[in-house]
């Protein structure tokens, strides 16, 4: 049983960056009839989302929200021990993108890098894996780097993954301090449904083709290839409510915590519907939830810190002693983490 107990580590800053192009969903009109449009929107709650220019990677939107990052909070380079860089959508198959990162951002070459391929969970499983480093001697800064530009790998004529799916990169710096309360994961994997959020051709299972390039229209009327993203939306909704709120219950046990003392809960942003059921299954209040994915979409792995640094600037969320982020997703995998944001320096959210 993967839970985990991480003591004087913590987050002290978060940044986030998105592309400047926004896709509206109400250009829906292309793949669903226009009746269908405003009650798509309204279920999903996504009004819009960012997508990246083509030569615009998920590494350069990370890059912009580390150079944010350390900008806003004074952080010299040669403090940072260790990056991380957590995506699906990398610059290459080989090299790891990680090393490029270090170089782009002035790290040292004794930095530790390396890469994480993980989707919708990877933002609570890169904060154990930064926080578990952050915990070693001679590591005392690790900086998570989490982005996906998911627009390219989504099909435009595909009604069940094209209203969904924007881009985002972020920043998060952990660190060693006495100041940090403990924290506490839920690490969970499934892969015996892998089969209903994948990309079927690509890779070295299935590597590129002719048959995997090749259109094909399913029974609903959606066309893909097969190296876009498939997802079969009912089964990804069921496996998220027999999980999900089984986890947030499970990590609040293991800390002796009951659902009144948490002061918010940081869903991955996966749809309104979704973890509007969610919060109704735990019995919280929907105003301790923050939304960021009206305006981005579902970002996967970004979707969190985006929220964060979205939602999280003002007043309107100031108590974060006792936080949840959950996250849930492709592999299966998901992940619960609870943990303290008090002490987390938040930037506004660039543009790039």
């Amino acid at each position: 049983m993967a839970t985990i107990k991480f003591n004087n580590v913590g987050i002290c800053a978060i940044s986030a960056c998105v592309p400047k192009t926004i896709v509206d969903n109400r250009t829906l009109v292309n793949i669903l009839p226009e009746e269908e449009v405003l009650k798509t929107i309204e279920n999903i709650g996504i009004k819009e989302k960012r997508f990246a220019d083509s030569d615009v990677c998920s590494s350069d939107l990370c890059f912009k929200a580390a150079e944010q990052l350390l900008a806003d909070n004074s952080i010299m380079r040669n403090s940072v021990d260790a990056l991380i860089f957590l995506s699906q959508t990398p610059d290459y198959r080989q090299p790891a993108t990680a090393p490029s990162l270090q170089y782009r951002l002035g790290l040292d070459k004794t930095t530790l890098s390396f890469d994480v391929n993980l989707a919708c969970s990877g933002y609570v499983y890169g904060l154990s894996t930064a926080m578990a480093y952050a915990s070693l001697q001679g590591i005392n800064k690790v900086l998570l780097l989490v982005g996906e530009t998911m627009s390219k790998t989504i099909s435009s004529k595909d009604k069940v993954t094209f209203p969904l799916f924007g881009d985002a990169g972020s920043a998060t710096l952990i660190q060693k301090s006495d100041v940090f309360k403990t924290s506490f994961f839920s690490l969970n994997s499934d892969g015996s449904e892998a089969g209903i959020l994948n990309m079927p051709y690509g890779g070295y299972r299935n590597p590129s083709s002719i048959e995997g390039l090749s259109e094909k229209t399913d029974a609903e009327g959606n066309t893909r290839t097969g190296e876009h993203l498939c997802m079969d939306g009912m089964e990804v909704f069921n496996f998220g409510l027999r999980e999900v709120p089984k986890d947030i219950k499970k990590i609040l046990e293991y800390a002796n915590m009951s659902i009144d003392a948490v002061d918010m809960i940081l869903f991955h942003q996966a749809n309104k519907f979704m973890t509007d059921f969610f919060a109704k299954k735990l019995k919280i209040v929907i105003d301790n939830i923050p939304y960021s994915l009206d305006k981005y979409g579902n970002t996967s792995c970004a979707s969190i810190p985006l929220t964060i640094a979205s939602e999280l600037t003002d007043d309107k969320f100031s108590k974060r002693a006792n936080v949840i982020l959950s996250g849930f997703g492709a592999g299966l995998s998901w992940g619960t983490a609870l943990l303290s944001l008090e002490n987390c320096n938040i930037s506004k959210v660039v543009e790039y």
